[in-house]
């Protein structure tokens, strides 16, 4: 049975919630009520997923008793949380890859005891002082992995490959999560990298936003579909307005509801169902009231994008696909 518009997963990207509070307490050290007041307000904008952004709780780094907390918590609240999103810890890090590593590791058994279908890791890292002063950090060049380092390639290679192992036997796809200036911020590069991998459990995530927000020339987000979306098994899904004087050497970004941006999501999902991709979505938005954008981007996908019947031709993916039932059928 392929997916329809009524009960495609999709998850509310945690991004809008913060991580710390005023008084300095992480969020994984909080009450189980201040999980309980998040996810309700996730609940109460339309949505029956969360997406476990780890900018916002660290299910790797919860206690088992925490952790068992958290699920009833979204249990009781009525929110699925199918997907781990841990991001800004890279294993190939020069300083911190071998915490990132034992992170990920944490983070893979965690998801699994929350009944995730998926955890998606990058190997971007951490925000530079410069990015952070920004209004917007993607404005100013931040980490960039070492072009033609050999050594540094076949670490992604490996240590990725370890990770997705332990997915697998965990019952868990493994997704990577495009960005800039990392092995992952070309759509060749990001392709290569899960061939190179080669496990079925392992795939990408191809997050065309964050390519295309950069100041500066990109790949056509076109040619980033068609390359990637075969190797597709989860998505992160925002969009922005681009403008572009080549000849002044000017672009400019801002973020966009992900009907009015650049790229053309419509289009975009013909080419995932013609490539096979059934994954689990992710809407994502910065800026203003991320979480409502969410939503608004929820319901454009719902009533204009995901097909209405199941009827529909579906090609084979390069990678595995989940099957991840909404904890309820949305509402179109």
């Amino acid at each position: 049975m392929a997916y329809t518009a009524e009960n495609w997963p999709i998850t509310a990207a945690m991004l809008p919630f913060p991580g710390t509070s005023a008084q300095g307490t992480h969020i994984n050290d909080a009450d189980a009520s201040a999980w309980a007041a998040a996810l309700t307000e996730v609940k109460e904008a339309g949505f029956v997923n969360a997406d476990l952004t780890d900018s916002w709780v660290r299910p790797g780094d919860l206690s088992p008793g925490r952790l068992a907390e958290f699920r009833q918590t979204a249990q009781d609240v009525g929110i699925g949380t199918p997907a781990v999103s841990a991001i800004r810890r890279s294993v190939i890090d020069g300083r911190n890859w071998e915490a990132n590593l034992a992170y990920s590791h944490r983070t893979i058994d965690a998801a699994a005891e929350l009944g995730c279908e998926v955890v998606s890791f990058g190997l971007h890292q951490a925000i530079t002082p410069e990015q952070q002063k920004q209004l917007w950090f993607w404005t100013v060049e931040g980490h960039k992995d070492p072009k033609g380092d050999r050594e540094a390639w076949g670490n992604a290679v490996s240590r990725l490959r370890e990770l997705g192992r332990h997915a697998a036997d965990v019952g868990l796809l493994l997704s990577l999560e495009m960005y800039e200036d990392t092995y992952l911020g070309t759509a060749d590069s990001s392709v290569r990298l899960v061939q190179d991998i080669g496990l079925s459990n392992v795939g990408l995530n191809p997050d065309l936003g964050n390519l295309i927000r950069l100041h500066r020339p990109v790949e056509d987000w076109r040619e980033l579909v068609a390359k990637t979306l075969p190797y597709a098994n989860f998505w992160h899904m925002k969009n922005y307005f681009r403008d572009e004087d080549a000849a002044r050497d000017s672009y400019v970004t801002m973020p966009a509801p992900m009907e009015s941006g650049l790229i053309n999501y419509r289009e975009a999902f013909k080419v995932a169902l013609a490539a096979g991709f059934q994954g689990i979505l992710c809407t994502e938005h910065y800026g203003g009231d991320g979480l409502s954008v969410s939503a608004s981007n929820q319901e454009y996908l719902r009533r204009h994008i995901l097909p209405k019947a199941a009827g529909y031709a579906l090609g084979s993916s390069q990678v595995a696909q989940g099957r991840q039932q909404p904890a309820q059928p949305a509402r179109v």
